[in-house]
């Protein structure tokens, strides 16, 4: 499925109503380029789960915990990560495999140990349509 945007605010409500739909066990993998919209994406599925806090990308800690009214989330940022063993020096396992749902930023670079049934979005400019336009692609197995 391709959803297309044209404002940060629209991004956002995006990762909302997929937020509001997500479910325990689910892991979610989004893709893009710096300075696409993850982050807004992930404020929006944040909201979505019912967290109250502020949502940043996680970049230096790897792995930020919110507890949303709906369900935990466990929001992951790996651009950093040099190599997949510094997820499992975090347990990645016991998130991917626990009672919240993931939602992992640059998850392309550990496919390696991903779940066979993750949820990717991947997110895409196009300067020639608008600055501000976002093609969002959805790919549920």
């Amino acid at each position: 499925m391709v959803i297309e945007t044209y404002s940060s605010e629209e991004t956002f409500n995006i990762g909302v109503d997929i937020g509001k739909n997500a479910k325990p066990g689910e892991v979610y993998c989004l893709s893009g380029d710096l300075g696409v919209g993850k982050t807004v994406f992930s404020q929006g599925f944040a909201e979505g789960v019912g967290v109250d806090d502020i949502v940043n990308s996680p970049t230096f800690t790897i792995v930020q915990v919110y507890e949303g009214t709906k369900i935990p989330l466990y929001h992951f940022d790996v651009y950093r990560i040099e190599d997949v063993y510094e997820m499992e020096e975090i347990g990645y396992e016991e998130y991917f495999y626990g009672g919240g749902v993931c939602l992992i930023e640059w998850a392309e670079y550990i496919k390696e140990i991903l779940p066979e049934n993750v949820r990717w979005i991947k997110i895409e400019k196009a300067l020639d349509k608008d600055f501000d336009y976002r093609k969002i692609t959805l790919e549920w197995k």
